[in-house]
Formats: structure tokens, C-alpha cells, sequence
């Protein structure tokens, strides 16, 4: 590899392929390396690539990978999805009707539908811009060789036949054959579902989608642009969807049922004011549209939509790549978070501590065998890279590399074949003590000392085996302890405060690493993590899930987990009912990410996370994480809130239309005044609860939830209302009677809905109480104005029937306070 392409890698920091127990040491090879290496794939001849002016030939043919990225609906989408509903297109027939019918006033429910979907149509847009703009800041660049020299492209500059190199976490982004490979494998899990690691050989077949697990190589890509399989999987990986949540299938399956519901009621009101009484035909039409558009919660839909759009651009002035929709609703109903400690809980930096020999080894031909070793690896992972630092490649003179035995996850070590200046060959190993050591050896004593300091401790060790023999992992008497390398990790500094911000909103942080397990604890036990103390070593944990999940129940620290252990680790706790959040940025991690029901990725770690992740961090940054999980609490919660408000209305409206049915009287409202009552007490103020904090952890069971609630609501709003509508008809008299029966009934209605605003606006802020009070001023004000008197036809008459509204009203608030609390005492959930 060229000295640039070996700079352009190492300022990408490929990650550790797992927590501190092996390092890769893959290097570059020359005819004769190969040929001393007779388990070496690459070819002798190293090609140089496509020269510039066949790159601009192909372009100019469109040999080009130019099918876009999308990390957002289209704008043309957005506008279709807000206005081509199934609501506004109900709302719309309603809104002609009365365009036709008249008076204007009994049209406002129109223009409000406009102002709520230009809202969500505004919302969307900003979102779009948002995701659009970090997409590009996350987008992965992957290296090419042109010329002779690597460098970084984009992804859809890559052309046929470009020569695409390859590293340790480095996604496939184009198809095509390998030309070179360094003990290249590549797990295509994300393709087969088969998590195995996929050894590649030259003339081999690679496809997008797949990523590199160890080793190193390089392909000729064959297809690109819309022949090949990335302009699928990565506009995938990235689009703003909305896929299947919760929220949404509930929301949509009461509104299914509502729809149902119109028809025969918008029959049923026409037919009884025409033929009962007596209405003239406009007038009959009027009254059914009032009574039909207030069963119709459509500001609930748009208002999901709209807190969804808020909390992407939210998470997105953070550096919070939100790739899929519903995972804001996700982060709201996590209670267990797993965390991985490299890259998470400590920096990827570290420090080479101190160098221990073993056994009389020389010191000093212990650092040239390391500075070698260091020296060997055009892209070092955070351990090598220590090493490398404290001990320069120009310390072993001399060294030259000779064979590499790749890392391995399961074998938790690497190794490689040396030869020194006089000409005598060693074979090298480079990885956890407890795994290359022989039980009872003296330094697994003084290893298992360092790690209950937090420190990770690798050795180094000489072995009489060939490095492809496989006996060489089962029989550690072969092997020649030469020294410990102590390396120190550095702590994130914010960890602490985060661990402790889990602790307060009752999320159980789970700690599990690839590191040993002592080591892992001392480090959580530094950041102050309950049960720091209790750590358990994953080889000894059940296989079964059930006592899998027993064993994660109890223990908060988990150290030698295998990647497959994570991933299994995510199916127990999600059998006991836990919703889980993974983060992670090795490629080691990506299992486990796939099958959580929230992957969190590092900006900074393999392309493979963040293709699987549902949340990107690309400020790297452990602290934003209580950002992104109070958002989606914030979000869901409040939805759930104003849900409430909005299906009282819903009940309350079809209760009403079936009684004014069943009893053959006129309708009390017209459109006009359930908009004057729907805008005080649910629109306006729905709008300000749906964006205020919340740190409640959603639960399941949406719709049961609130219908709990809504239906009594409605049930008590309509029986007041009507109850005082009745006591009015036989109280006026006159032909201005029925304005002044409408009048009542606005005004018990009116009081029952904002005592239910109350109640969902509790625990009282002093925002929250002005809300609630502005609402009741803003109706005092149209009662009181002689304009708005008349157009919206209300007008209190008398002081009996005003006040017995109050006292029905009032009576009904206490009733509320008694069926909600009850209910919240009968369902706790």
C-alpha cells in the first residue's frame, strides 16, 4: 500500500475489531512475501488501478454509480402524503358542502385543515433539509486506487471497473470480484442472514451490502449505478420512513373505525332534521356537518406527524442522525440499554502504560518486536496505534513481516511471521493472556491484578507453531510468554453523568465488552455504575434463553463477550419484555444492533453500524444519548396526551349525533361552534402540550390506553351536554329559541372539554395553568363581544339556563375527577 493510501486510512481511525483482546496486523505484501507465505492470497503484482482518463471515459459513457442516495422523501412526496389523505379528503367534501350551502362561518373547520397541513407540510420540509444535510456528513467515502494512489471517493463517483480497497469494518458498496485479498472476510449476514465470516479469495464474488470482518483486499467493481445491489440496500439504510410503529397502526386503526361510523351517522342526522323537523334543506345539511366533522380527529394525525418532524430536526442541531422515523417512538419506550465499552464508555485513544518482560526476555528486543509489529499495519486499530506510537516503526531496522495470521473475534488474537536482521524467523502472537496462556501461569495472576486496575493488558508471545496450524489455538503450551503490554484507556469524560441520568429515568444500563471481564468492571466501577462490583465472565453464562436471561436480570457487567453472545444477550432481554437499545461501533457489534429494537452507532465507527443503526451519533459523543432518549420520550408521551383530548371529542360527537337521532330533535351545533370549541380546548392547546417536556417512559397498548380515558370523557361531555340541551328546549320559547338552546349547550360543552384539558395538562407548570386559563378567557371573550356574538351565533339568554350549564358542568367535573382516578388506580399500566 502506498504511503497515501496508508495516511487516508489511518485519519479514517478504522475501529477495534473487538474490545482489547486481539489486533489485526495485516501488511503489505511483496512478490516475495507471498511467496514465503504460502497461505497468502494476494497476488504478486499489486495493480495500480484505473488511470484518470479511463475513470472520465466511463463517466462520460455513465459507467458511473450515480443512482442517488436518498436520505429523505422527495419534497413532491412529502406534499402528497399531507394533503392526499383519506381525512382531508373527507374534510374537503364537508368544506364544499358548505361552500355551497353558506354561511362562511360554518366553513372555518376548512381553513383550520389548510393551516394544520401546511404546518405539517412546513415541518416535513424543515426535517428533510435536516436529514439531508447530515446524510452527507455521515455518508460513507469509500477508497479507491487510480493512478497507482488511493483515495477517498463518494460513493456515487465510483465507475466500472474501479479497483474499490478494502479494510477491517469497511462496507461493500458496489458489486464485484476480489483482485486482492489479505486474509480478506466478509460477513454477508446482512445479505444470507448466515452470521459466519465469509473467507474471499481473488476471483471471488463481493456484494454491496456485505462488510469486512478481518483482513484486507481489494475488488474490481463489475456492476454500478441502478445494475447493482447498493442502489437498493443503501438507500435503505438511509431513507426517512415511515415505517410500522405502534402510534401509527393505533392511531390508524381508530380512525378506521370512525370512518365506518360517518356514513350512517351523516344518513341518520340528514333524515331526521329533514323529516323530523322540519329543517329546510340547507339547514338540515349545516347541522349534519356539525355533527359529522368533530368525529373526525384529524389534527391527531397531523400533529403525530408534526412532533415527529420536530423531534428528527431536534436530534439533528445535535449531530443526531435519525435514519428511520419510528425510531423516535422507539427511544421513548427503551427501559434497558447495552452498552459497549470501547468507543462508548471510554475514548477510542489509548496509551501504552508499561511494557512488563517475562520470563529474562529482553527488554529491548521485546520493543523491536513490537515496533515491528506496529510498524506492519497500514491502518491500526486504537491498540496498535498505541503501541505503534510508543514504539516507532524505526526501532526494528532490520524487521521484516513476512506472513499474518488475521484477527479473529473467536480467536481473540493475531499474529505474525518476523524475521530479524540476522536472518532468524519467529512466529509472533499478539492477544488476551487468558486465552494464550496456559491455566496457572504466574502472569494471568499479575494480568487479572492489572485488569482489576482498568487496564487492558495484551500479550506477546513467541510460539513453535506455524500460524495456519490449528492446533495453535488449542494448545497454549506451545506458546513462549515474552511480555504484557499494559495499555490505558481513557475514560469519556461525560460517561459518569450519563450513566447517572439512565439511573434517574429507571433505564437499566447494561455494560457488555469483548474485554475481560475484571478489566471491564474496574472501568464501570470508575464511572460510578451500580453492581460494577458483581462482573460476570460470559463463557460461563447458560446457552438457554430463558436462563440466559435470568443470568442478564441479575449481573450489569459482562466482559469475553462473543459477538454472538451479544446478539443473544439482545433476543433474552427482549424475551422478558424489555425494549432494548444497543450501542456499539465495531463491526463485532453489528449483530447485535440488527436485532435490538434501537441500534445506536458512532459517527466514528465501521460503515457496517452505521448502516444497520437506526440512530447515527455523529459527534461521536456518549452524552448525547439522554438527549435522543428524552426526545423520544418528549414525543410519544405528548402524543398520548393530546390523544386524549382529541377521542373525548370523537366520543362525545358520535354520542350526540345518535342521541339527537333516537330523540328527533334538531341538532344543537352548528359547525361553527364545535370549531369555536374544538380550536380552545383541543387544537390550540394540543398543539403547546405536544412540544412540551416529558419524561414519562412510554408503554404498550396505544389505543387501550387512551380509549380508557377518552370514552368515559366523551361518554360524561355528552351526557351533560345533552341533559342541559333537553332542560333549555323545555325552558325557551319563541322563534330565537333554538339559539339560545345552542347557547347552553356550547356552554356546558365547553366547560366539560376544558375541565378534561385540565386534567390532561396536569402536573401543573405555570405555563400550563395560563394555557388553561387562556382558553377560558378566549371563550369569555366571545361570549361577551356583540361581533363575535353574531358570527358565531351565541348568545346567552337569561341567567337560569346559564347557570344550571354551570352546575351540570360543574357536577360533570367532579364526576371526571372520580372516573379518572379510578381508572388510573384500576390500570396502573
Amino acid at each position: 500500500m502506498t504511503e497515501r493510501a496508508e495516511t487516508v486510512r489511518g485519519d479514517r481511525g478504522a475501529p477495534e475489531p473487538h474490545e482489547g483482546t486481539a489486533l489485526a496486523v495485516p501488511s503489505p505484501r511483496t512478490g516475495a512475501d507471498t511467496a514465503a507465505n504460502p497461505a497468502a492470497d494476494t497476488p504478486a503484482t499489486r495493480s495500480p488501478g484505473l488511470t484518470t482518463a479511463e475513470v472520465a471515459e466511463r463517466t462520460a459513457r455513465g459507467q458511473v454509480n450515480d443512482v442517488p442516495v436518498r436520505s429523505s422523501r422527495s419534497t413532491a412526496d412529502i406534499v402528497r402524503a399531507n394533503v392526499f389523505t383519506r381525512f382531508n379528503a373527507i374534510i374537503g367534501v364537508l368544506f364544499a358542502i358548505i361552500l355551497v350551502v353558506g354561511p362562511i362561518q360554518d366553513g372555518l373547520f376548512g381553513f383550520v385543515i389548510l393551516a394544520n397541513t401546511l404546518i405539517g407540510i412546513v415541518q416535513e420540509l424543515r426535517a428533510k433539509r435536516t436529514l439531508d444535510n447530515l446524510a452527507v456528513i455521515g455518508e460513507s467515502r469509500p477508497t479507491v486506487r487510480r493512478d497507482g494512489a488511493a483515495t477517498e471517493v463518494r460513493t456515487n463517483e465510483i465507475v466500472l471497473g474501479d479497483l474499490v480497497e478494502l479494510g477491517p469494518g469497511d462496507k461493500v458498496v458496489v458489486d464485484g470480484t476480489v483482485t486482492e485479498s489479505d486474509g480478506l472476510e466478509v460477513d454477508e449476514s446482512l445479505l444470507t442472514g448466515e452470521a459466519d465470516p465469509v473467507h474471499k479469495r481473488p476471483g471471488d464474488t463481493v456484494m454491496s451490502g456485505s462488510f469486512v470482518v478481518a483482513g484486507g483486499g481489494a475488488f474490481t467493481t463489475t456492476r454500478v449505478g441502478r445494475e447493482a445491489y447498493a442502489a437498493q440496500l443503501a438507500e435503505e439504510a438511509s431513507r426517512f420512513t415511515l415505517v410500522h410503529s405502534e402510534l401509527r397502526s393505533g392511531i390508524s386503526q381508530i380512525l378506521k373505525y370512525i370512518t365506518w361510523m360517518i356514513v350512517p351517522a351523516a344518513i341518520g342526522l340528514v333524515l331526521s332534521q329533514l323529516l323530523v323537523e322540519d329543517h329546510s334543506a340547507d339547514e338540515a345539511i349545516r347541522r349534519m356537518v356539525g355533527g359529522i366533522v368533530p368525529m373526525v380527529p384529524e389534527g391527531l394525525v397531523l400533529l403525530t406527524s408534526i412532533a415527529f418532524a420536530i423531534g428528527v430536526i431536534r436530534l439533528g442541531r445535535k449531530q443526531c442522525l435519525v435514519q428511520e422515523l419510528p425510531a423516535i417512538e422507539g427511544l421513548a419506550r427503551v427501559d434497558t440499554v447495552c452498552l459497549d465499552k470501547t468507543g462508548t464508555l471510554t475514548e477510542g485513544g489509548m496509551d501504552v502504560a508499561e511494557v512488563r518482560s517475562l520470563d529474562g526476555a529482553d527488554p529491548a528486543r521485546v520493543r523491536q518486536v513490537l515496533a515491528a509489529l506496529g510498524g506492519s499495519d497500514p491502518r491500526p486499530n486504537a491498540s496498535l496505534k498505541a503501541i505503534a506510537d510508543a514504539h516507532p516503526a524505526a526501532g526494528a531496522d532490520g524487521w521484516t513481516c513476512t506472513g499474518t495470521l488475521p484477527f479473529s473475534s473467536a480467536r481473540k488474537y493475531s499474529g505474525a511471521a518476523l524475521t530479524e536482521p540476522g536472518g532468524e524467523t519467529g512466529t509472533w502472537l499478539l492477544g488476551a493472556p487468558d486465552v494464550l496462556l496456559a491455566p496457572g501461569s504466574p502472569a494471568l495472576a499479575e494480568t487479572d491484578r492489572l485488569n482489576r486496575q482498568g487496564l487492558r493488558v495484551l500479550l506477546l508471545a513467541r510460539t513453535s507453531r506455524a500460524l495456519d496450524d490449528p492446533a495453535l489455538a488449542t494448545d497454549p503450551t506451545s506458546t513462549e510468554p515474552t511480555a504484557l503490554v499494559v495499555l490505558e484507556q481513557r475514560l469519556r469524560p461525560e460517561a459518569t453523568d450519563t450513566l447517572r441520568y439512565f439511573a434517574e429515568q429507571d433505564v437499566s444500563a447494561k455494560v457488555i465488552s469483548g474485554d475481560n471481564a475484571v478489566s471491564v468492571g474496574a472501568v464501570a466501577a470508575k464511572l460510578g455504575l451500580p453492581g460494577a462490583d458483581s462482573t460476570v465472565d460470559a463463557r460461563t453464562l447458560p446457552e438457554g434463553r430463558e436462563e440466559l436471561a435470568a443470568a442478564l436480570e441479575d449481573g450489569t457487567v459482562f466482559g469475553r463477550v462473543t459477538p454472538q453472545q451479544k446478539r443473544d444477550m439482545v433476543g433474552a432481554l427482549q424475551s422478558r419484555g424489555h425494549t432494548v437499545a444497543m450501542t456499539g461501533d465495531g463491526v463485532n457489534d453489528v449483530l447485535a444492533l440488527k436485532d435490538a429494537d434501537i441500534g445506536v452507532s458512532m459517527g466514528s465507527g465501521s460503515e457496517a453500524t452505521k448502516a444497520v443503526a437506526q440512530i447515527v451519533l455523529l459527534n461521536n459523543s456518549f452524552a448525547t444519548l439522554p438527549s435522543v432518549v428524552a426526545e423520544g420520550r418528549r414525543v410519544i408521551g405528548n402524543i398520548e396526551r393530546v390523544a386524549n383530548l382529541f377521542l373525548t371529542k370523537t366520543v362525545y360527537s358520535v354520542l350526540l349525533a345518535l342521541l339527537v337521532i333516537v330523540s328527533q330533535v334538531p341538532y344543537p351545533f352548528l359547525p361553527r361552534h364545535l370549531t369555536l370549541l374544538g380550536g380552545l380546548t383541543i387544537g390550540i392547546p394540543a398543539f403547546f402540550l405536544a412540544l412540551a417536556p416529558n419524561r414519562e417512559r412510554a408503554r404498550p397498548h396505544f389505543v387501550r390506553r387512551v380509549m380508557r380515558y377518552a370514552v368515559p370523557s366523551g361518554v360524561v361531555a355528552a351526557t351533560a351536554t345533552f341533559t342541559v340541551y333537553l332542560l333549555a328546549r323545555h325552558h325557551y320559547t319563541g322563534p330565537d329559541a333554538l339559539e339560545a338552546e345552542t347557547s347552553a349547550a356550547t356552554l356546558t360543552l365547553f366547560l366539560v372539554a376544558l375541565w378534561v384539558l385540565a386534567i390532561v395538562a396536569r402536573p401543573y407548570t405555570w405555563w400550563r395553568i395560563a394555557l388553561v386559563l387562556t382558553m377560558a378567557s378566549a371563550f369569555v371573550v366571545v361570549q361577551v363581544t356583540p361581533f363575535l356574538q353574531d358570527f358565531f351565533a351565541l348568545r346567552l339568554v337569561g341567567t337560569v339556563m346559564p347557570w344550571t350549564a354551570v352546575g351540570v358542568a360543574a357536577a360533570s367535573a367532579a364526576l371526571l375527577e372520580v372516573a379518572w382516578r379510578w381508572i388510573g388506580r384500576r390500570f396502573p399500566d
